[in-house]
């Protein structure tokens, strides 16, 4: 995880202080309260330390925020999967399709619905704007019937799911503004950006509590403190308020501060846990991103971020990518490595593999095994350059195939490296580049790999480091468990590639 310490000249503020996370209330203006001569009429004042239940005075934790704010995701995803789960429970019984027919397809219903992201914890509950998936994660895996279903037996189950799928959620959207209302199942939230918009989407937050969104206060480094919320810091502290006031709802509204400092706030707050969405720059301009993954908030359209690198969900899918696949390649690929392996030590009179130190992660290194392909020269650990009579024929045919890199599939089983992520780079190059390259550092947020987003478009070798940090950065980004296997196929007819330029006589 990232730690970023606050701008120069921000005041810290420590827990047990008068209006932080674990003090007590101050009474000053904009800390823990709104200041003198705030509106009151519809305001609901808010704990800041930690139990999640608004104006109660009580004491807490942010490790009983942290509780609070699971129990609250939970209970609503829960409550969409129970919808939908009668939806095609009684699907199945009004079309009569039987207790084998009728699990088969609401599990397959189930899975398609959650692969296409139709059970994320969006702020608006409005089922308008998913309809559309919802009838078609419904209908389409009615097709797994087919072979052993009449065609009109498969219609009216899709056309009975469809319409109670939708029906339902219907329910349950109209449940959570309720609950809403009456201050149930809530996310405590925090806006980025004191400004004209921030103060505009603080008072909409009060007006509109079937959002379920609890507003806790704003962050900016204006010095101007808001008129309508509590001003509860600056924004390198949106992190610690994060995890001080159990906040799980991040809302970014043109904050006045440098674009760097913001970055670091907002992949702070991922780290901790939050969801966070930002107004576009121009709002009143339509953004190409699909209306069921659009958040809304009465009128003003935010974007969802995408989970944080180091969520659970996404080292999970991507361990269990690696352990299936590097397995797989290991048991077919033995053999041939042991021919190549051979081929070296026959080459180079030397032993076959090389070991070398690289940084694989943040704050980790390990010794990645290559079949050799340079003869001994200088001091591999700090020269970038290779001479081109460093390398003999066979070693250059290994690495326009990237064949040497094969024993490093022993490394993705061990959980060195991954699969597919940023190239491991050598300690001593890493901390250089980390200080001259803006962004390089951010690289080492995910597990390094054998290939990678920026080795499939050619930078390798002497390239752009600018352009790989940029490459790999995008990949942690927009990772998905579909970019990871396309890079995997181009990986492969990159090699291919590599192997008949060289069978054709070409160098490397």
């Amino acid at each position: 995880m990232t730690r970023y310490a606050p701008a120069p000249g921000t005041p810290a503020r420590k827990a047990g202080r008068p209006g932080f996370p674990g003090g007590p209330p101050s009474g000053r203006p904009g800390v823990g309260r709104p200041a003198v001569g705030h509106r009151a009429v519809g305001h609901r004042a808010v704990d800041h330390r930690g139990t999640g239940r608004p104006g109660t005075g009580r004491p807490g934790t942010g490790q009983r925020s942290a509780r609070t704010v699971r129990r609250g995701q939970l209970a609503r995803l829960a409550l969409k999967l129970g919808a939908d789960t009668l939806a095609v429970s009684l699907a199945a019984a009004l079309a009569g399709a039987g207790l084998a027919r009728g699990a088969c397809y609401g599990i397959a219903v189930l899975v398609t619905l959650a692969a296409a992201g139709l059970y994320r914890d969006r702020i608006s509950t409005r089922v308008s704007d998913q309809a559309g998936r919802l009838a078609l994660a419904a209908a389409v895996p009615a097709a797994i019937l087919l072979p052993w279903t009449a065609a009109g037996l498969t219609l009216r189950l899709a056309g009975i799911a469809t319409a109670l799928v939708i029906g339902l959620r219907i329910v349950a959207g109209a449940g959570l503004r309720t609950a809403g209302r009456h201050g149930l199942l809530t996310r405590r939230t925090l806006i980025i950006g004191a400004g004209e918009a921030g103060e505009r989407l603080a008072a909409q937050l009060r007006q509109h509590p079937q959002l379920g969104l609890q507003l806790c206060g704003l962050v900016d480094d204006t010095p101007a403190a808001p008129r309508t919320a509590p001003l509860l810091g600056s924004v390198p502290q949106a992190g610690r308020l994060v995890t001080g006031l159990g906040i799980s709802q991040v809302l970014v509204v043109t904050p006045a501060v440098a674009d760097e400092d913001l970055l670091a706030a907002v992949r702070d707050c991922r780290a901790r846990g939050a969801r966070v969405s930002m107004l576009p720059r121009l709002p009143e301009v339509g953004a190409a991103v699909p209306r069921a993954c659009l958040d809304e908030i009465w009128g003003m359209p935010f974007i969802p971020l995408r989970p944080d690198a180091g969520s659970v969900t996404r080292r999970a899918a991507k361990r269990a990518i690696d352990l299936s696949a590097g397995a797989a390649l290991l048991l077919l690929m033995a053999p041939l490595m042991l021919v190549l392996a051979a081929a070296v030590r026959l080459e180079f009179r030397l032993p076959p593999l090389f070991r070398q130190d690289r940084v694989v992660g943040r704050g980790r290194e390990a010794t990645i095994v290559k079949l050799r392909t340079l003869r001994p020269a200088g001091n591999p650990d700090t020269t970038w350059v290779i001479p081109a009579g460093q390398s003999s024929p066979l070693g250059r045919v290994l690495r326009a195939t990237h064949a040497d890199e094969l024993p490093q599939l022993a490394s993705v089983l061990r959980g060195d490296l991954s699969l597919v992520g940023p190239r491991p780079e050598r300690p001593y190059f890493a901390r250089q580049l980390a200080r001259e390259i803006r962004g390089y550092a951010d690289r080492e947020r995910v597990s390094a790999g054998l290939t990678g987003w920026a080795q499939v478009h050619g930078l390798t070798g002497d390239t752009s480091i600018e352009d790989r940090a940029r490459f790999d950065n995008f990949y942690i980004e927009y990772w998905s468990v579909w970019l990871d296997l396309l890079i995997l196929v181009r990986t492969l007819t990159s090699a291919l590639s590599g192997a008949m330029h060289s069978a054709r006589g070409g160098t490397a």
